[in-house]
């Protein structure tokens, strides 16, 4: 019979480190890359838990519930995240812990950090099919002990273990059963979970070591067969790692440290920030560039309470456009030779204090200090897609007073240059969001079916030809109507899909077979492309294909959806014609898996900079009508879907994607 369920409020506030939650709100402000910032969440257990319960909650409606944090900000989006990480950390400032509570979540972070990497570890050498499973378990295994530790002790959750706890909130966070199993029994003895689960003997055994309990050995030898010194020097090696990372995080793991600092410097972050929402929102979206910028000088004026001043760029030089006191005479200044504050600024990108007594003030610098009444000038440039395109300046009464401005500028500048290339809808227009997620759902199903409706059309070509030969091979046009056949149904099943309007990974085709040979199917495709395609586009074409077994963990439908896509990429890249060439190899073995390599390589120009600084991610595009932009953020998609791998390497001699897909042997 199961546990009775346990009622823990959904908004339970579990703390967090003050160091975390400021490196991933700084890292959200600076535009860092998901990867970047889920590798700092990816440390933090309430994090974590927040994340998961916001991405699989009701309010995203998706089929298949998130697992990683790489996963859930895909989901999310990073202003979803950043309000995400705003919102607790202004509910934990509120709460004043004690001292000792301090230490005790100091310590309770090494110990989970530390019990999801050797669960990760202990993962790959025992071949549990999902390392980053075993490792977000292993983070989030003893998240029972938070509730304990920011609950009173008359509170009905007091009378739970955390192991129960932990259980009913990895429920609460939308996990399986087997994961919440693994939460519930990792206390259980050594003896009593030999023939449990893989998952459930993981945690338990991470847990004990983590904790360098004197049984751990034997339990490693018990549960896995490991050796006491291959179980020590795992151990050893993990332990450097968490202390490596806690000083890159600047925590201090010795127990003598103060996290006041990381706290004030947390709120002064939280409250800029919610300043800078609060008066910027009522900011339309989609103006002009010149009406953006001046009327973030009004709300630069609101936020500071100092006089400002704004200088715009066109065609190499600088024009003073408004000033909140005294007007703005007319002014223009050439970007040749950049003295001044404001153009060292445009130079450099930077924010710049300069005063009347200093000896590089030029006389545009006391031309400006005297428009601004202040004998002191501090620098704000803002950068767009283009290049910077302006410069806000605010007068100080001293030259002291601008660290108190630093932090407040460098976030204003960073949501005007987000209001520039980025626009978005009012946070309160809940329904702009529906709209737009319904547009991309459409959008990503809209391409996707050109491509069964493309590879139909070609094969019907490549039927009108052979029936008008009298000697075409019967069994070849019967082969070729399958295929017409299979790709019709694969476009009705997108329609479908179409017709339900929800982004969710991209279904496969009912019946399609999971296991697929990479070797023939390629083989079938490249004669197609070499028919249709290549012919016409003059590309020549090459099929290097690995004698070793080419069975991949991945069905048919997807595979074609990936090489038609790329495919079809580089055919567009080369409008003059060249050369592409399918490959592939096995076995590869990376990390503890075997996988099956496919390369497509072409011999074009390159990616230009601005596709590779976006690769993989939905942008608009640049092939014209027709085009919706979304062909590699599809394939990065379904690649993920398959629980493969996909990079790129581009140069002036061309692009090569390598995609390592899941081998499917015997031996798997």
């Amino acid at each position: 019979m199961p546990p009775a369920p346990i009622n823990i409020p959904p908004d339970t506030d579990l703390p967090s480190l003050p160091q975390i939650a400021l490196r991933a709100l700084e890292a959200c402000h600076s535009d860092a890359s998901f990867r970047d910032i889920a590798r700092i969440i990816d440390t933090d257990t309430a994090l974590c838990g927040r994340m998961l319960a916001l991405a699989n909650s009701a309010l995203y409606r998706q089929a298949n519930p998130v697992k990683t944090i790489e996963q859930a900000m895909l989901r999310l989006g990073i202003r979803q995240i950043e309000s995400l990480i705003i919102t607790a950390s202004l509910r934990q400032l509120l709460v004043r812990l004690e001292p000792e509570h301090w230490q005790q979540l100091r310590d309770f972070w090494r110990h989970s950090l530390t019990t999801a990497l050797i669960a990760r570890a202990l993962a790959r050498l025992t071949r549990y099919p999902s390392t980053e499973e075993a490792y977000m378990v292993g983070l989030l295994h003893n998240a029972g002990e938070l509730v304990l530790m920011s609950s009173p002790a008359d509170h009905p959750v007091a009378e739970y273990p955390a192991s129960e706890l932990g259980a009913a909130l990895c429920h609460h966070w939308g996990f399986d059963r087997h994961v919440e199993d693994a939460v519930r029994y990792q206390q259980e003895s050594p003896d009593s979970i030999r023939d449990a689960g893989h998952l459930v003997k993981l945690v338990h055994l991470s847990t004990r070591l983590a904790l360098a309990d004197s049984g751990g050995l034997d339990a490693a030898h018990l549960l896995f067969g490991l050796t006491s010194a291959l179980t020590r020097e795992i151990c050893t090696g993990i332990e450097q790692d968490v202390q490596s990372l806690a000083d890159s995080l600047n925590i201090d793991l010795s127990g003598s440290g103060d996290d006041r600092p990381a706290r004030d410097r947390l709120f002064r972050e939280v409250v800029s920030t919610a300043m800078i929402e609060r008066v910027m929102q009522d900011m339309p979206n989609d103006l002009p560039f010149d009406d953006v910028m001046l009327d973030g000088l009004r709300h630069l004026t609101m936020l500071t309470g100092r006089p400002a001043s704004l200088l715009t760029i066109a065609d190499r030089e600088l024009t003073l456009r408004e000033a909140t006191v005294g007007g703005a005479p007319a002014m223009t200044i050439p970007l040749d030779a950049p003295q001044s504050l404001v153009t060292r600024a445009v130079e450099t990108g930077d924010m710049l204090v300069g005063d009347a007594d200093s000896e590089k003030a030029t006389v545009l610098d006391r031309q400006l200090m005297s428009l601004l009444g202040t004998p002191t000038l501090m620098t704000r440039p803002v950068v767009t897609a283009e290049g910077t395109g302006g410069v806000y300046v605010i007068g100080l009464q001293a030259r002291a007073s601008a660290e108190r401005y630093r932090e407040l500028l460098t976030l204003f500048g960073r949501h005007v240059h987000r209001r520039l290339t980025e626009p978005a809808p009012a946070p309160d227009s809940q329904h702009l969001l529906d709209q737009a997620s319904r547009q991309l759902a459409v959008r990503r199903q809209v391409h996707e079916i050109s491509n069964p409706l493309t590879i139909v059309r070609q094969y019907v070509s490549q039927l009108q030809r052979r029936l008008a030969n009298p000697d075409s091979d019967t069994e070849t046009m019967d082969n070729d109507l399958t295929i017409v056949r299979e790709e019709l149904d694969r476009a009705a099943h997108l329609l479908e899909q179409l017709r339900e309007v929800e982004i969710t990974s991209l279904d496969e085709t009912p019946g399609d077979d999971p296991i697929t040979d990479l070797n023939d199917e390629l083989e079938t495709m490249e004669a197609l492309f070499r028919e249709s395609l290549f012919r016409s586009a003059d590309i020549e074409s090459a099929m290097e294909r690995t004698s070793a077994s080419g069975l991949v963990r991945a069905r048919r439908g997807a595979l074609r959806q990936v090489v038609t896509n790329l495919v079809r990429n580089a055919v567009e890249a080369m409008p003059e014609g060249g050369r592409i060439t399918l490959q592939t190899d096995a076995p590869v073995w990376q990390g503890t898996k075997q996988w099956v390599e496919l390369t497509i390589s072409d011999s074009g120009r390159g990616l230009p900079d601005s596709i590779r600084q976006t690769l993989f991610q939905p942008v608009a595009s640049t092939k014209g009508a027709g085009h919706s932009g979304l062909g590699l953020s599809i394939v990065k998609q379904i690649v993920d879907d398959m629980e493969g791998i996909i990079s790129c390497k581009t140069g002036a001699g061309g692009t090569s994607f390598r995609i390592l897909l899941p081998a499917a042997g015997k031996d798997q």
